[in-house]
């Protein structure tokens, strides 16, 4: 289970929950702009755009979960089991792309939602494992900008790009239907609710009774529902501070606490990490299940123009700030 969020205040953010019963490696890495990405269908890529994001190294090569490039495009791959389809033939007049390879494919090349719509038009999602150790994953992806979001689903109908106007993703079911979900709860505010009983003297007794109603539960589902309603109605000032506080209590909302979900093979779900970049400035920020202080990671103070990945562990140990 995941969630991610576009978010736009004075600058953009871009982030996500990943949650999991496991650890996969991740790291903080980013790839300056020549380092060569061999793909398997499509040839090498020996310059791209610089990006910035989640992921696990094997072999030398960056598996992103999710990651941001230096002109502010941000992509998340998000799990989407019994949908997701990879084709095993090839297509003509198509680029032939493995789903580990399509956020670096992209990323590396578009600047904006808008080019990578064009350019996912050329594009085959092709069932190619990175291993026979490291089989694929079944993955939908949110794609945005400062300006929007779209959801890319690889279904066995084909190719699908829907417009994102939430800028939310969670898992199962597909976009289309999360979407068509939300009109269920049209009734929900943040305000003080006005009784609908006529005549009879009926008042809330407490706040927040315009929000009855609003799923509180852990599927994929009902957190599309409620990351919707808490990210529509946020309100935050265009600082940096304020503006990733409030990303990452939108985030919060949605998180998996261990022990409340337990997986069909007895294994123990939670939220991993939480992650926000500030794609206008290149600052990734994150925090893991059992840090919850927020790091930072900068992409621009690196050297850009090198052709080796630099990898940023995570910090998981718990540190506290004392004041006396």
């Amino acid at each position: 289970m995941c969630t991610s969020l576009a978010l736009k205040t004075g600058d953009f953010y871009f982030g996500r929950n990943l949650d999991l019963e496991y650890e996969f490696g991740e790291r903080v890495v980013i790839t300056p702009r020549n380092y060569p990405f061999f793909f398997r269908k499509s040839g090498v890529m020996l310059s791209h755009y610089a990006m910035i994001g989640m992921a696990a190294i094997e072999d030398g090569y960056p598996l992103y979960a999710k990651a941001s490039n230096e002109k502010g495009l941000c992509m998340a791959g998000l799990n989407f089991p019994g949908n997701a389809f990879y084709s095993k033939e090839q297509a003509e007049n198509k680029q032939t792309i493995s789903p580990f390879e399509l956020i670096p494919w992209l990323l590396g090349t578009c600047s904006t939602v808008q080019e990578a719509i064009q350019r996912l038009r050329t594009v085959h999602i092709a069932h190619i494992p990175f291993s026979d150790s490291l089989p694929l994953s079944p993955l939908h992806w949110h794609i945005a900008d400062s300006k929007q979001s779209i959801t890319l689903e690889s279904l066995k109908e084909g190719i699908k790009i829907y417009d994102n106007p939430v800028g939310i993703l969670t898992n199962n079911p597909g976009f289309d239907f999360q979407m068509l979900n939300l009109n269920q709860y049209l009734n929900l505010t943040s305000g003080y609710p006005k009784s609908r009983f006529g005549d009879a003297s009926l008042a809330p007794f407490g706040q927040g009774f315009g929000s009855i109603g609003l799923p509180g539960d852990t599927s994929p589902v009902s957190r599309f529902v409620r990351s919707a309603f808490y990210k529509m109605n946020s309100v935050c000032d265009d600082s940096e501070e304020s503006s990733v506080s409030q990303f990452f209590h939108i985030l919060d909302s949605v998180s998996v606490i261990r022990g409340s979900v337990i997986t069909p093979q007895g294994n123990e779900e939670r939220t991993t990490y939480s992650c926000c970049v500030n794609a206008s400035r290149g600052i990734y920020y994150y925090k893991t299940y059992e840090n919850s202080r927020i790091s930072a990671v900068t992409l621009h103070t690196e050297d850009l123009n090198g052709e080796k990945l630099l990898e940023f562990p995570l910090l998981k140990k718990q540190d506290f700030h004392m004041q006396n």
